[in-house]
C-alpha cells in the first residue's frame, strides 16, 4: 500500500498499545514514562467491567475496576500517552512500507502508523448456556476463588461441573468455606473423584442443572432437572477463555489452544511468557490476551515487561541507525 494515498493516516507513534485494560494501561505507562510517544486504543469493555469490586490488587483492594482504570488513563495522558476510544479494527505489517512499522486501521476508519505493537486486548469469558447466568456473572456467579472467596467464605458455595477441573474447583473453593456442593450437572464422576470429595466434606448433588433461584435480586439457590433444589449464595463456573486476538489474526499470529487435564479451556496468542515478543517481531502482546489465567497484579506486570523488551528493542535499533549514519558520514568525509 502507498502512504501517499491514504487519506486517512493522520498520526505516526513509537508504539500503539491494541487494548486499554490493566495490562494495555500498564504498558503504556512505562513506555509514555520512558518518553515514547504512544496511542493507546481501547474499546471500552474490559473483563471484569461486571465486577463490582477487585481484589488482590495491592493498593487498590476493593476499588471499582472503573475506578482502576480511569486512574490508570490519567496517569498514562499524564505523561503524555494519548488514548482513543474504540478497537483496532485490522492491524496491517507495513514493513513494506517507507521507514517499516505497521500501520493500525481504528474503529473509526482513520489509520496511524506505529513502530512497534503491543497487544493487549484481553479475552472473553464464554459461559456455559444456562438461563440467567450471564446476569449474575461476577456477582454471586463466580469463578475465582483468589478474587471473590473472602466475599462469600462460610457460605453455601455449589461448583457446577462442566469439565475435568470440576472436582479441583471444588477443593479449592473448600479453603474458603467448609459448605460445598458438587453439581454434577453434565460430568460424570469418577469413584476416585467421589472419595475425594467424601474425605473433604463436600456434597455432591446428582442431576442437570436447570435453572437459578433468585430472590431479592441475590442467588438463593439452584434447580435440578425434576425439580429439586440446592441451596446456594455462590455459584461457581468454568468460563472458556477466547482470547480477543482479531487484530492478531489479520497479522498472520496464530493462536493456541488452552488446556488442562487434558481438555480444552480457551485460546491464547503465542507469545513468550516473560518478554511478550511474539512471532511476528515488532509485536508484543501482554496480559489475559496471552496469559489467560492472569490476575490483574500480573497482566499488570505482564505490561510492564513488554513495555520494557519494547522500549530496549526500539534503543538498539535507535543505536544501530545512528552507528550507520555516523559510518556514512566518515565516509562521505574521507572521499572527499
Amino acid at each position: 500500500m502507498d502512504n501517499a494515498r491514504d487519506n486517512t493516516l493522520t498520526s505516526s507513534f513509537d508504539v500503539v498499545v491494541v487494548g486499554g485494560g490493566t495490562a494495555g494501561l500498564a504498558g503504556a505507562l512505562t513506555l509514555a514514562r520512558a518518553r515514547r510517544s504512544l496511542l493507546v486504543l481501547d474499546s471500552g469493555s474490559p473483563r471484569n467491567a461486571p465486577a463490582a469490586h477487585l481484589h488482590g490488587y495491592l493498593g487498590r483492594d476493593g476499588a471499582s475496576p472503573a475506578e482502576l482504570l480511569a486512574v490508570g488513563r490519567a496517569e498514562v495522558t499524564g505523561y503524555g500517552g494519548e488514548i482513543r476510544s474504540g478497537a483496532a479494527g485490522t492491524a496491517l505489517a507495513a514493513d513494506r512500507l517507507p521507514g517499516g512499522g505497521f500501520l493500525v486501521r481504528c474503529a473509526d476508519g482513520s489509520a496511524v502508523r506505529a513502530g512497534r505493537l503491543l497487544i493487549a486486548t484481553g479475552l472473553v469469558d464464554e459461559l456455559p448456556e444456562l438461563p440467567g447466568l450471564r446476569e449474575r456473572w461476577g456477582r454471586d456467579v463466580l469463578h475465582c476463588p483468589y478474587c471473590h472467596g473472602w466475599e462469600v467464605r462460610d457460605e453455601p458455595v455449589a461448583v457446577l461441573a462442566t469439565g475435568p477441573l470440576a472436582v479441583h474447583q471444588a477443593q479449592m473453593w473448600r479453603n474458603w468455606t467448609d459448605r460445598v456442593t458438587l453439581l454434577t450437572h453434565t460430568r460424570r464422576l469418577t469413584d476416585e473423584e467421589r472419595e475425594l470429595l467424601s474425605a473433604l466434606g463436600v456434597a455432591v448433588a446428582e442431576g442437570e442443572v436447570t435453572g437459578l433461584d433468585i430472590a431479592d435480586d441475590r442467588l438463593a439457590g439452584v434447580v435440578l432437572a425434576g425439580g429439586a433444589a440446592v441451596a446456594c449464595t455462590a455459584l461457581v463456573v468454568a468460563p472458556r477463555f477466547t482470547a480477543r486476538a482479531g487484530v492478531a489474526a489479520g497479522l498472520g499470529l496464530p493462536v493456541a489452544t488452552v488446556e488442562r487435564a487434558g481438555a480444552a479451556i480457551g485460546t491464547c496468542l503465542e507469545a513468550d511468557p516473560v518478554s511478550g515478543a511474539t512471532a511476528l517481531r515488532g509485536v508484543w502482546a501482554a496480559g489475559n490476551v496471552a496469559g489467560p489465567m492472569e490476575q490483574l497484579a500480573g497482566a499488570a506486570a505482564a505490561g510492564v515487561r513488554a513495555a520494557v523488551a519494547i522500549n530496549t528493542d526500539l534503543i538498539e535499533e535507535e543505536g544501530r541507525r545512528a552507528l550507520e549514519a555516523h559510518r556514512a558520514a566518515r565516509g562521505s568525509a574521507g572521499g572527499a
